[in-house]
């Protein structure tokens, strides 16, 4: 495949129209798709930046700002990480993977809204739940919708990062893990979660939530419910272990996740027009690096497959780290557990825009430009590199 210099953007820019015309995409979906080929153009105004070291002046272009898009959110995924790291107790943390069986992902492709938003909820209610029932605490938990494989097929799952043990019923004491090393049994968990995932997903079916579904797939509610008896014959399997390095780690991994979607700039490794190459991981031999090479409409089907519905919320929070006490409660817990305070590794400093021209100083944007009033730049406006 001969080298080019390439992004996402580019790809949608050379096939997208294409893409569109062969393929079939929501509203939501074509939306991201022009977001994603307008970001950084003229199309959307620009600002000039003068460097605070040299003093030359450049033109930036705009942003689309769209949450699939691999080169925005940067200073949003910096702002929500360190907000999650201010909220850390001193106390282990785990890292708790939820996924379900290939059979369901069909609900994704036609009910994203009603299936995600069930797979979250019964994730973060049954580690409730069981906390309830194996610890006799209200456990607290941060949830993370993810819904890509390495090489970008459906693979829903959810990320959660659980503190090792919560409140007792009384609220008077805080209850913690027996063991730094066990937090609750998968078996028990994984089975508490198929059975609050399916009640969910059978509550959504009856209020008319999965209308979409084909006919092929569910005409009623007893087809509905043999789909449902036959994802349950398989296992679900639950993840549960303590973050290697601590939660700020696992908090650090889900933080390049939580603004971005499926695959990032620095992945593609290659795009001839009608081929892309990327980068993914193998968990099964993770010594092998490995390059996968797709037809590029067949990449950006699989891209879009991850693009999600406006108002779907992709992180949630569940028992006492609910958005509506989390500060309270955060509080209360610091005083229940004691102890020294958690020592935390120095977040990345906030994303900048380097000089192109001399690298050592710092872009200070100017007033904003409508794209009509944009005047010719002398050279190439500067890439803005993406924040890792």
């Amino acid at each position: 495949m001969a080298p080019r210099e390439f992004d996402l953007a580019t790809i949608v820019r050379d096939a997208g129209s294409e893409f569109l015309k062969t393929r079939s995409t929501t509203p939501y979906q074509r939306k991201a798709l022009r977001a994603i080929e307008q970001c950084r153009t003229p199309a959307l105004g620009g600002q000039f930046a003068r460097c605070d070291r040299c003093g030359e002046q450049h033109l930036l272009f705009r942003s689309c700002g769209s949450r699939s898009c691999p080169r925005c959110q940067a200073s949003a995924r910096h702002d929500w990480l360190a907000a999650r790291l201010k909220d850390l107790l001193p106390v282990p943390y785990f890292h708790v993977v939820f996924t379900v069986p290939e059979q369901l992902n069909v609900l994704a492709l036609y009910c994203p809204e009603a299936f995600y938003g069930a797979l979250l909820g019964a994730a973060g209610q049954a580690l409730l739940d069981v906390g309830q029932t194996k610890l006799h605490a209200e456990l607290g938990a941060l949830t993370v919708l993810h819904t890509w494989g390495q090489n970008l097929s459906l693979h829903p799952h959810v990320h959660c990062v659980v503190p090792g043990g919560g409140f007792r019923g009384d609220r008077k004491a805080w209850v913690s893990v027996e063991k730094p090393t066990f937090f609750l049994p998968v078996k028990v968990l994984s089975r508490r979660f198929r059975t609050l995932l399916r009640l969910r997903l059978l509550k959504a079916f009856r209020a008319g939530k999965l209308a979409r579904l084909p006919r092929a797939v569910a005409w009623d509610q007893p087809s509905f419910e043999l789909l449902l008896a036959r994802a349950g014959h398989t296992d679900w399997v639950v993840y549960s272990k303590p973050p290697f390095a601590g939660p700020q780690q696992v908090l650090e991994y889900l933080a390049a996740y939580t603004h971005r979607l499926a695959i990032s700039n620095r992945r593609l490794v290659g795009f001839d027009g009608k081929t892309v190459a990327f980068r993914w991981k193998d968990y099964r031999d993770e010594n092998r690096p490995k390059i996968l090479e797709l037809d590029v409409l067949e990449f950006l089907r699989r891209f879009t497959l991850h693009i999600l519905p406006p108002r779907l919320v992709r992180i949630r929070y569940f028992g006492f780290l609910a958005n509506r006490n989390r500060v309270k409660n955060i509080e209360l817990a610091r005083t229940l557990i004691g102890g020294e305070p958690i020592e935390l590794r120095s977040p990345r400093e906030r994303p900048s825009v380097p000089c192109p021209a001399c690298a050592e100083g710092t872009l200070i944007i100017g007033p904003f430009w409508l794209p009509q009033l944009l005047p010719t730049p002398a050279r190439d406006p500067p890439a803005l590199e993406e924040a890792s």
